[in-house]
C-alpha cells in the first residue's frame, strides 16, 4: 500500500485502500498497523486534522480492529 509522509510527532505516513476500507499507518518507530472497516471520511479527516496524532489517538487507535504488520 502506498502511504503519504505526514508531519507528526507520532506518525510517519498514512496510507488508505478505499476499496477494503484498509488504514495503514506507519508510526514514527518504525511499526506499521493496518486498521480495517475505517471509512473515508475518517480517513480524510485524519490527514485534514490540525494534529495527525491526536486525531489518531481520538477517533481510531480504540476504535478500529488492527493487525500489526511490521
Amino acid at each position: 500500500m502506498n502511504r503519504v509522509s505526514v508531519s507528526s510527532s507520532n506518525l510517519r505516513s498514512v496510507g488508505y485502500d478505499q476499496a477494503n476500507q484498509v488504514l495503514e499507518i506507519e508510526f514514527n518507530g518504525g511499526s506499521v498497523y493496518q486498521y480495517f472497516d475505517v471509512p473515508k471520511q475518517i480517513h480524510q479527516e485524519l490527514m485534514n486534522a490540525a494534529s495527525h496524532g491526536k486525531y489518531f489517538h481520538r477517533n481510531i487507535k480504540d476504535n478500529y480492529s488492527y493487525d500489526q504488520v511490521k
